[in-house]
């Protein structure tokens, strides 16, 4: 298990892209904006990838992110296609659209339990019912419906990295969203500024969450507001943090805080969390990116300590930052550690984040004698080592 294996994962994908290119180290490196040593390092496994320096690479590069990054392969998505395509089709009424809002509460459920495989399966069906009951009914409740499941399919798919769907779903959000209530026009929002998140452009999707601020402000009020501020403001702390603009990100860090001071638990609407424990874990996230380990860790520590209610899709990704700062700091042990941790709780979404795959192959590399417990993790995402 020596740095001689070769490990798929992001970081290699971009030694690969850039001998594809014919561009040395150095002549990406300048073009990226990036240190040479920094590149040589991420290339050899020897420093794990961030998103905002794959980001930079990938535009160095000429490619999109998730090109950079790796998609996971596509399911069979045909019948969600089909359904998708019919947006403005009505088709047979749903046989019992009272339970329809069950049916959205159950998409939630394994949305937020990562189990990816079945919310798959259950999709296309659920979509095509509501769809069809908003279109005979026309209220902003059943409007409100599509919207909450297209916030779904975004929401699966940018975990794949089908940025495609991605970008559709949330386009199709967006239109349901308009003859719904101003509680969907947010989350519409916060999932638009998402896939600029998920395909690099930073700037571009923090401009989407500068606007939707404005008529957020201007068009909710009470808890509602707090809840549609707070999460466009998690959504700006994240973008601005890959940035590195540390003014908007404090600027967006504190206003969050603000919000989440008017929930004493989490609460979660249209599908979304929020409350003090997610705000913490944007924060962890942000804070690593920013390079600021120390306080990732002693505030991730602060906030486990405290115990959580937040399900495995927010979970998951707060034990993965962690283990980033942790192997930034070079204490790998406890990077293996918090990886095992986000593995027993979301395996499926572990086994495609590009997260996931670059500290397992950074690990990889670093270890020079064998490690059962990260071989394991190693098998589970199709690594031989």
């Amino acid at each position: 298990m020596g740095a001689q294996q070769q490990v798929p994962g992001p970081g290699s994908n971009v030694a690969r892209r850039r001998k594809e290119r014919g561009l040395s180290q150095v002549a990406l490196a300048r073009r990226a904006g990036v240190s040479v040593s920094l590149l040589s390092k991420i290339e050899v496994g020897d420093r794990a990838l961030t998103q905002g320096v794959a980001a930079a690479l990938a535009r160095a590069l000429e490619l999109t992110l998730d090109a950079l990054l790796g998609s996971a392969p596509e399911k069979n998505l045909n019948e969600l296609n089909y359904a998708i395509r019919r947006f403005d089709l009505p088709g047979e009424p749903p046989k019992h659209p009272e339970l329809l809002q069950q049916h959205v509460d159950a998409l939630n459920t394994l949305r937020w339990n990562t189990e990816m495989f079945q919310l798959l399966q259950r999709l296309p069906a659920v979509l095509a019912d509501v769809t069809s009951h908003a279109h005979l009914t026309g209220t902003p409740r059943a409007w409100g419906l599509v919207a909450d499941v297209y916030s779904i399919v975004y929401w699966l798919a940018a975990r794949h990295r089908w940025m495609h769907l991605a970008e559709l779903a949330t386009m199709k959000q967006r239109l349901a969203a308009e003859r719904a209530d101003p509680v969907a026009a947010v989350v519409a929002a916060r999932d638009d500024a998402g896939t600029f998140l998920n395909s690099g452009d930073f700037a571009g999707g923090l401009a989407v969450v500068d606007r939707a601020l404005v008529q957020a402000e201007s068009t909710l009020s009470g808890r509602e507001r707090a809840f549609g501020l707070g999460i466009l403001h998690l959504r700006g702390l994240t973008l601005a943090g890959r940035l590195k603009d540390k003014q908007a990100t404090n600027n967006h860090i504190e206003a969050a805080w603000r919000a989440s001071a008017e929930f004493g638990a989490e609460t979660a609407e249209h599908g979304i969390h929020f409350g003090p424990e997610n705000t913490a874990t944007h924060v962890i996230s942000t804070a690593s990116d920013l390079e600021q380990h120390r306080t990732a860790l002693d505030t991730a520590e602060e906030l486990l300590r405290s115990g959580l209610s937040l399900p495995a899709t927010r979970v998951s990704p707060l034990h993965m930052n962690v283990a980033r700062s942790q192997l930034a700091l070079g204490e790998r042990e406890n990077t293996l550690e918090s990886l095992e941790k986000a593995w027993a709780v979301a395996p499926e979404m572990m086994a495609v984040h590009p997260t996931s795959l670059e500290l397992t192959r950074v690990l990889i590399s670093q270890h020079k004698r064998s490690n059962e417990r990260l071989t394991q993790i190693a098998h589970r995402l199709g690594v031989v080592v």
